[in-house]
């Protein structure tokens, strides 16, 4: 019998529902808004909101949820948001799982939104068949999972993996986070357009991944010459995480979609220059598989993971 998990992405800006099957499938799917100026309890109640149309479409077509699963921007203990969501005023100490649980009767795990990105590509996408693997994404923030004999590995209490703020540059960019120099702060999406837009003269909020990909293409060499380094800074951070883990594979998310594969395989190329070849040996580089979806299907495969 086919079970059904719905499965919830938490984002600064909106809250992401479905409901999907053991087998990864999408049944349905939704999206809220999150109101620029939200509360703690307003974004709770969103997330209920959310879990609750999922739950009546479930019953409308007579399937089976066994559970809840939802990924959270920050850090996560035991289905508790202790702290790290520097977008999100006030959204720490808070035991989500208790909450709903408690509300829908039903089981609820909880995890990093990113670690659920990384999970879901194991289980259901680019790193299916993997028991070591490696997610990065990136956009206006750097962040990753790691999955080691098939496990998330988060490190004492859950607290480690931050991927985008591992320090690759002395005495560097200042960062969200507090540091400086992090990956975050110097590969980020964010900055790779805030560079083009400072070496052409131009606003940087005038810059994205379309105007920046269609520079290129006119053999704009400034615009090249950015998106060399950023793929090459990536390249040179997976390669140290490949050097430290030995995964079967690094899925990469997000980035620079217009560049298609050639992004990925700049990246790819920059990491295998890098990593020890002995470290290197049984790894590969890819794009993320699920799309759109990712979010919601990690989260739901947080649920048939620890009902297995």
């Amino acid at each position: 019998m086919i079970k059904f998990a719905v499965g919830v992405e938490l984002e600064g800006t909106y809250v992401k529902y479905a409901l999907v099957s053991d087998k990864g499938e999408v049944l349905l799917q939704g999206k809220l808004d999150v109101e620029g100026e939200a509360s703690r309890d307003d974004i709770i109640q969103m997330l209920g909101k959310a879990i609750q149309i999922a739950v009546n479409k479930s019953r409308e077509r007579a399937v089976k949820v066994v559970g809840i699963g939802i990924g959270t921007p920050g850090i996560v203990c035991d289905g508790i948001v202790t702290g790290g969501a520097e977008n999100l005023d006030g959204w720490q100490n808070i035991n989500l799982a208790k909450i709903f649980s408690k509300k829908f009767d039903l089981p609820v795990f909880v995890d990093n939104d990113a670690n659920v990105l990384g999970l879901g590509e194991v289980v259901y996408g680019a790193a299916q068949g993997c028991s070591d693997a490696i997610f990065i994404t990136i956009g206006a923030g750097i962040g990753g999972a790691i999955v080691v004999n098939g496990n998330l590995y988060g490190g004492y209490k859950n607290r480690g993996t931050e991927m985008g703020h591992v320090p690759i540059m002395h005495n560097g960019n200042p960062c969200v986070c507090g540091s400086r120099g992090c990956l975050e702060a110097h590969a980020s999406t964010t900055a790779l357009f805030r560079q083009y837009a400072e070496m052409v003269g131009v606003d940087a909020c005038e810059v994205d991944g379309v105007y920046l990909v269609e520079r290129m293409k006119q053999a704009d060499q400034k615009a090249i010459q950015s998106m060399d380094e950023h793929t090459d800074m990536l390249g040179h951070a997976i390669a140290g995480f490949i050097n430290t883990f030995a995964p079967q594979r690094v899925v990469i998310g997000g980035g620079i979609p217009e560049a298609g594969q050639y992004y990925i395989e700049q990246i790819k190329n920059s990491a295998m220059r890098y990593a020890m070849p002995d470290c290197r040996v049984n790894t590969d580089v890819v794009g993320a598989a699920l799309g759109n979806n990712a979010g919601c299907i990690g989260a739901a495969s947080l649920v048939f993971r620890n009902l297995a």
